[in-house]
C-alpha cells in the first residue's frame, strides 16, 4: 500500500476521471501515457466505472489505476475486483476504510477538519484526500492542519487547477494534487484524446516547473 501511495506522490498529479462509456477507457489511458502521466482515478459516478477500471487494469500495469468516489464497502469490493490499485473516498468512513484494509488496498479517505484527520489516523492511515479543497480553506487550511498533524500527507482535490496549483504543491504536506482539468469529461466523451493528451502534457510540465 505504501508503494502505491509513493508512486502517486512521485507523479504529483492524479487525474480524476469520469467515464460515461467503458470503451473510452483504453484511448484515455493511451492519452495519459502519451502525456507523461500514467495515473488515473476513475470515479464511481457512472455505471461504467468498474468496467473502465478493469479495461485499464488489464493493459498490464502501464497506468496506475484507482477508483474514486468510493462510498460503500460494496463499491470497495467492486473496485478491487476490477483491478483498482488504490481507492479514494470523499469522506472518512470506517466501513469503507476497513474493507479496503481487508483487501490490502491503499485508501485515501476525505478529511478537511482536525476531527476527520484524527479519525483517519486512528484507522491507521497517514494520507488523506483534502476535498473539496477550494471551498474548505484551500492551501491555507492544509498548512494549518499540517502543524498539529506533522506526519500526515494530503491530496487536495476539488477547485484545483493551473491557476492555483503552485499554492498546493509548495506545501511539504501535500503528497499530490488531484484534478479533472486535464481530463475534461466532455473531451473524453467526444473522443478528443489528442486534446486530452495536450492538457495532460501541459499539467505535467507545470508540475515539473513547480518542483522544489
Amino acid at each position: 500500500m505504501t508503494e502505491v501511495l509513493d508512486r502517486l506522490a512521485a507523479h504529483r498529479l492524479v487525474p480524476v476521471v469520469v467515464l460515461d462509456e467503458a470503451r473510452d477507457a483504453g484511448p484515455l489511458a493511451d492519452a495519459l501515457v502519451a502525456g507523461g502521466l500514467p495515473v488515473a482515478e476513475v470515479t464511481f459516478r457512472t455505471a461504467a466505472a468498474a468496467d473502465a477500471i478493469r479495461a485499464i487494469a488489464d493493459r498490464g500495469g502501464d497506468v496506475l489505476v484507482g477508483a474514486g468516489t468510493v462510498v460503500t464497502p460494496a463499491q470497495v469490493d467492486e473496485a478491487v475486483a476490477a483491478g483498482a490499485r488504490y481507492l479514494v473516498s470523499p469522506g472518512t468512513s470506517r466501513a469503507v476504510v476497513e474493507r479496503a484494509q481487508e483487501h490490502g488496498v491503499a485508501v485515501l479517505p476525505g478529511a478537511v477538519t482536525a476531527t476527520e484527520v484524527q479519525a483517519a489516523l486512528e484507522l491507521g492511515l497517514g494520507t488523506v484526500k483534502f476535498f473539496p479543497a477550494g471551498t474548505s480553506g484551500g492551501s491555507a487550511a492544509i498548512a494549518a492542519l499540517a502543524a498539529p498533524f506533522s506526519g500526515v500527507r494530503f491530496v487536495p482535490t476539488g477547485g484545483v487547477g493551473p491557476g492555483n496549483l503552485d499554492q498546493y504543491l509548495a506545501l511539504p504536506a501535500v503528497a499530490a494534487v488531484g484534478g479533472s482539468w486535464m481530463v475534461p469529461r466532455d473531451r473524453v466523451r467526444a473522443g478528443d484524446l489528442d486534446g486530452v493528451r495536450s492538457l495532460v502534457a501541459d499539467a505535467v510540465a507545470l508540475a515539473t516547473r513547480l518542483r522544489p
